[in-house]
């Protein structure tokens, strides 16, 4: 994801555009390492986001708002002090650098015109959000402030000088002549790549540009600078020319490429031709940054919340767990009670023969029809009569504790099963709206405690969304994310006559076949059974065993588990998850029946 010197240079083109001279009106410190700027123009209120995030840093117009902190952070209120109800006078970018200069013009404690400059570096981990006098260019302070000890090179405190991050001494494209460019690919190393030349030597270029202006020279990937003759440094000279004279023109192609799943993947500000992608989006450079940088928080975002749901199943699988062995050790002991019956029948049946104070007996079992004697341990302090009601109330026992053992263990394997379900159904999980679905469930179940309230009339929940596919003979096949959408799909969506589909015996998702009366071919019922063994815990296997039935052989006992179904009717066939199966099958339109 490269932010680089070029995309820099593409939005800083469309901010002189859309907010010179436009007015500040508040500032935002959303989180510890971003700042918002709301900029009122004639007609329009723009919203300017400035990161110095590690991963993430950036400065763009968003369409994006975030929830701000009770109590504005010191650095917000310093902004707020210098630049609120400022204008902003210019925007500058030195050379390709990524850093951009907003020189803000506003009034001093004495009414005096004065100039401030909010300097954002995009440098990675090194990234800062600067405000500096531009009279005097003393720093009066930072998003990050840090000293000799972190940098050598400069230190950034409020009332020290400013000093622009270290040079890069790279070749400026935008004025770079062709002699000047062929003299600097061949100073390198004869067996260092051409594309890593170019993103080293160049300002402003990317290692994903450098791979495009090779991919336009129509070269190969990995060539070296050892084998680039006449004609390769001609080409190149021409590819890099393709892009860098539109840009000093301010003329840019901002280009987002997506994945198969609709998810940007990466962008630029112009298009990048060599990669192949199933969908590309173009807009202004603002839009496509505001586009990628807003799916990839809330992808962070969802990671987040995945794992630490995770986290909590696998604590309360860990808790199920041990309580389930620990249970089915009582129940291993509880399976003696038969031997303590006939122990008790034994010693009820030969009284006459024994003697108090002795400590075992040998006595013939008679319902062993060798008649082979049994050892039966005694109780010295007690009768022989005591000793055989001691043995019957131990049967009792051991038969009313089993009974309960056997009970609990059973509720313990369900309940495993069912949190080894919502671990599957986690780790499947594509959307923000699939893990808050979990949660939700989680939250409800018990296992976790529920988020504070929403205010009222703020949002309805919104509806189940399965996954759509369309068969190779044209039947819609329906595919329940989690227990909540396999619950609405199975027992509100389905009809009677559709097909419902399960992997037999492993936590997966509920499949449907909308049959509209119509036989349903044996090769749509395997493609349902792929998908229902691709959407389960068996996804890495091969031949996974997969039920299917009547959708009207198919109840929800009252009171169980979301998810839980009983079925009856089902007939099993084999198949095997693959991935280019359910891309062929997803439907064009990608939404769910209503």
């Amino acid at each position: 994801m490269p932010f680089d010197g070029l995309v820099l240079a593409a939005i800083g083109h469309e901010l002189k555009i859309k907010i010179m001279d436009g007015r500040i009106d508040r500032i935002y410190q959303p989180s510890p390492l971003e700042m918002n700027l709301i900029i009122h123009r004639p007609g329009e209120r723009l919203r300017l986001l400035l990161s110095a995030h590690p991963e993430h840093a950036r400065i763009h117009l968003t369409g994006q708002t975030r929830e701000n902190p009770a109590s504005p952070p010191l650095f917000c209120m310093v902004l707020r002090k210098h630049l609120e109800g400022g204008r902003i006078r210019e925007i500058r970018q030195p050379g390709l650098d990524r850093v951009l200069i907003l020189k803000v013009q506003g009034r001093d404690e004495l009414g005096r015109l004065c100039i401030k400059e909010l300097i954002c570096e995009i440098m990675g981990r090194h990234s800062n959000i600067i405000l500096v006098d531009a009279g005097s260019k003393q720093i009066i302070d930072a998003i990050k402030r840090y000293t000799h000890a972190v940098s050598r090179h400069r230190e950034v405190l409020p009332g020290r000088e400013y000093i622009p991050p270290p040079e890069q001494h790279k070749l400026n494209p935008f004025t770079l002549d062709e002699e000047e460019f062929r003299r600097a690919l061949l100073q390198e190393s004869l067996d260092a790549p051409v594309q890593a030349v170019l993103h080293r030597r160049l300002d402003g270029v990317s290692p994903i540009m450098a791979r495009e202006i090779v991919y336009r020279a129509g070269l190969e990937d990995g060539l070296v600078v050892d084998h680039c003759g006449e004609y390769e440094l001609r080409v190149l000279w021409q590819a890099l020319q393709q892009i860098a004279r539109p840009a000093a023109r301010g003329e840019f192609h901002p280009t987002l490429i997506l994945d198969r799943h609709g998810r940007p993947r990466e962008f630029a500000a112009f298009e990048l031709t060599h990669l192949q992608s199933p969908g590309r989006k173009h807009g202004s450079m603002n839009q496509v940054a505001d586009l990628f940088y807003a799916a990839r928080e809330e992808q962070s975002r969802m990671e987040q919340v995945r794992q630490s749901l995770l986290s909590a199943v696998r604590r309360e699988m860990t808790r199920v767990g041990r309580k389930l062995a620990l249970q089915e050790e009582s129940l291993a002991e509880a399976q003696r009670a038969e031997e303590l019956k006939l122990y008790g029948e034994l010693l009820t049946a030969n009284l006459w023969r024994l003697e108090k104070g002795a400590r075992e007996v040998s006595l013939e079992n008679f319902y062993d029809p060798a008649n082979r004697p049994v050892t039966i341990p005694l109780d010295p302090c007690l009768s022989p009569v005591e000793n055989a009601q001691a043995y019957f109330k131990k049967y009792t026992r051991a038969r009313n504790t089993a009974v309960e053992a056997r009970t609990r263990a059973e509720q313990s394997k369900e309940e495993l099963e069912y949190l080894t379900g919502v671990e599957t159904a986690l780790h499947q999980a594509a959307t923000m709206t699939e893990v808050a679905e979990i949660r939700q469930e989680l939250e409800e179940q018990g296992y976790l405690p529920a988020l504070p309230a929403e205010r009222p009339g703020k949002r309805e929940p919104e509806k189940p969304r399965p996954l759509t596919f369309t068969s190779s003979d044209g039947f819609t096949i329906l595919v329940g994310r989690n227990n909540r959408q396999n619950d609405y799909l199975t027992t509100r969506l389905a009809r009677d006559e559709d097909i419902w589909l399960h992997t037999r015996q492993i936590p997966g998702s509920h499949v449907i076949i909308r049959a509209g009366g119509r036989e349903v071919p044996d090769t749509t019922l395997q493609e349902a059974a792929s998908l229902a063994a691709y959407f389960s815990r068996a996804r890495e296997s091969q031949n996974v065993p997969v039920d299917y039935t009547l959708r009207k052989n198919v109840s929800k006992p009252r009171g169980a588990r979301p998810g839980y179904v009983i079925y009856t009717g089902q007939r099993t066939i084999n198949a095997s998850p693959g991935e280019e199966l359910v891309e062929k099958l997803r439907s064009a339109h990608g939404h769910p029946e209503k």
